[in-house]
């Protein structure tokens, strides 16, 4: 039952978060064309995560399954919760970020360990939430995690 609040409110909230809140571009650009980067990049692997999840890639939403790639965060709703306090542990602060580590909190409080430990996972690598990931597709992906200590 609390999966089903949280994804109604993601369903109900995605459009307005899209159009209103989300200031970055698009990054216009298909699915087939991220399994034309390398073995092993950034790309692929994008490419490869949302293909497995029959997802698409979402306008201005795109940096949120890269995220997924970078911290290997699957997709139920505990996961998905999980990744925003390893996102709020790296820095990142958004209105959207804090309704879902709060929400998260409430309805999932048998997870608190596991989001304390995300949290930390979060603080201990280098912030990259911010980074412009379309001009990175083309990167391996372990070098990016390397580089900037995630874990």
């Amino acid at each position: 039952m609390r999966a089903l609040i949280l994804e109604k409110l993601y369903e109900w909230s995605k459009i307005p978060y899209q159009k209103f809140l989300k200031k970055n571009d698009a990054w216009n650009i298909e699915i087939s064309e991220l399994f034309s980067y390398p073995k092993d990049s950034l790309g692929q692997g994008l490419g490869l995560f949302i293909t497995k999840h029959n997802f698409e890639l979402q306008e201005k939403l795109e940096s949120h399954d890269v995220y997924h790639v970078l911290t290997n965060t699957g997709i139920t709703v505990p996961e998905e919760i999980s990744m925003q306090f390893y996102l709020l542990g790296n820095g990142k602060r958004s209105l959207y970020l804090l309704s879902v580590v709060s929400l998260g909190l409430l309805l999932y409080p048998d997870y608190f360990k596991t989001f304390k430990n995300t949290y930390k996972r979060g603080k201990k690598a280098l912030q990259f939430y911010h980074l412009d990931f379309l001009k990175m597709l083309h990167l391996p992906t372990q070098k990016i995690k390397t580089t900037f200590l995630i874990s």
